[in-house]
């Protein structure tokens, strides 16, 4: 095996830890303003609608809705090659904030918009999780 086989790693900032850190504990969340409210992601140090600081870190129910995606059809990098075709989609997540994901357990053919989905996370080969999304069955 290549590096360009080997799928790239999450940047993991002081900023981000404790979300991939929860990540790897099979835990999606987000931020909370404690000054007005507003929910926000990425995670940062402060809110991104009224600049206070420490916004804090609530936990997902990790259901959402899709607003968007694209069926990639062409890998970026050859470590991506054997996943194709697969679904990058945009999440509107209950709570109020969005993740790009891959839909996961779903042919590219049945994605669509509005379609509920769970997220569930993939382990990393060195360590830790990535966040992805399946299909909701209620």
């Amino acid at each position: 095996m290549t590096a360009t086989d080997l799928k790239p790693a999450p940047l993991v900032t002081a900023d981000t830890r404790a979300f991939w850190d929860a990540c790897a504990e099979g835990v999606l969340t987000f931020q909370r303003c404690v000054a007005c409210g507003h929910v926000q992601f990425p995670p940062r140090p402060f809110c991104a609608e009224c600049r206070a600081a420490g916004p804090g870190t609530e936990r997902s129910a990790g259901l959402g809705t899709i607003h968007s995606y694209t069926i990639v059809h062409r890998a970026p990098t050859a470590a991506f090659k054997a996943d194709t075709p697969y679904v990058l989609a945009l999440v509107d997540f209950d709570e109020g904030f969005r993740l790009m994901v891959n839909l996961r357990g779903c042919p590219p053919s049945d994605a669509r918009i509005g379609l509920r989905v769970r997220v569930l996370f993939e382990p990393l080969a060195g360590g830790g999780a990535l966040p992805q999304v399946r299909p909701l069955v209620e």
